[in-house]
């Protein structure tokens, strides 16, 4: 875990309401890992800073972060274009983020977390995107691709629009697109695809609301698959390194912090029921 000073390289709107921001962060970028998270001060007046996953890293020491802003926001017409405003207080943090410019500075702190686990015997993996779930699995896919891996991503979203650009997704990889109301790829939920390759996978790696994962899990139990499943969770926390247990949840081993013991963890370990995300 470090704490830098980063630089803004570049922000843009890859959907409606979604963020990729990139920033100079090479001591954050050598030691990230698919999965985890840093903690961005979001100006002078927030107290708490704002977890937001590492999308992916460079080479060069680029990290990208994803993130929603608009998405907790409001939009108002205005005779000058887009105007955002904030719900109730809600998501100050990611619009101010929203907003920054090339150059800019940040205050970052990270990577943080323990993310996704690949066995060195896995072969095939299966990514599923539930929306905004694609913001970890971009890294996940890069990094298990140059390890030699094949990889097929299911991606879903609620619309076409809202679908995350293929053009941002890392080459070689095999995409299986699914929106709700069927404008793109295959109609329905994401969820209801994914057995479809449970025989082919040797790993499952899922990002998304909780719906999703319930569906996921109940599938598994009715069709009697034993197949290993890690999702990450999305929760409001506090401290991001796990002094302050605002961010626990209940599991088949006890209670666990996310951004300590997650956000990652094995589908059939988490209580959802009794998770809040």
């Amino acid at each position: 875990m470090r704490q830098v000073e980063a630089s803004v390289v570049s922000i843009r709107e890859v959907m409606p309401g979604c963020y990729q921001l990139c920033v100079a962060a090479p001591g954050i970028a050598d030691a990230a890992h698919p999965g985890q998270f840093v903690m961005v001060r979001c100006g002078d007046k927030l107290t708490l800073r704002r977890p937001i996953s590492i999308h992916r890293v460079t080479e060069s020491g680029e990290v990208y972060l994803f993130f929603t802003g608009a998405g907790l926001a409001r939009e108002s017409a205005v005779s000058s274009g887009r105007k955002i405003v904030p719900v109730s207080g809600k998501g100050e943090g990611t619009l101010w983020l929203s907003r920054r410019k090339k150059g800019d500075k940040l205050d970052l702190l990270g990577p943080l977390g323990n993310g996704f686990t690949v066995n060195p015997n896995s072969r095939n993996l299966l990514l599923v995107a539930g929306g905004i779930g694609i913001a970890p699995l971009v890294i996940l896919a890069e990094r298990a691709i140059s390890q030699g891996k094949f990889v097929k991503l299911l991606l879903g979203a609620r619309t076409k629009e809202v679908l995350y650009p293929g053009g941002l997704l890392p080459g070689g990889v095999e995409v299986e697109l699914v929106t709700e109301d069927g404008q793109v790829g295959r109609k329905g939920m994401v969820s209801e695809y994914v057995f479809e390759y449970v025989g082919w996978a040797d790993q499952i790696y899922a990002c998304g609301p909780r719906a999703m994962y319930e569906s996921i899990a109940r599938e598994m139990i009715e069709r009697n698959a034993e197949k290993p499943v890690q999702v990450s969770l999305e929760v409001r926390m506090g401290c991001g390194v796990g002094a302050c247990y605002g961010c626990s949840i209940p599991t088949k081993q006890g209670v666990k912090r996310v951004c300590l013991d997650g956000p990652v963890f094995n589908l059939d370990e988490v209580l959802l029921e009794e998770v809040r995300l």
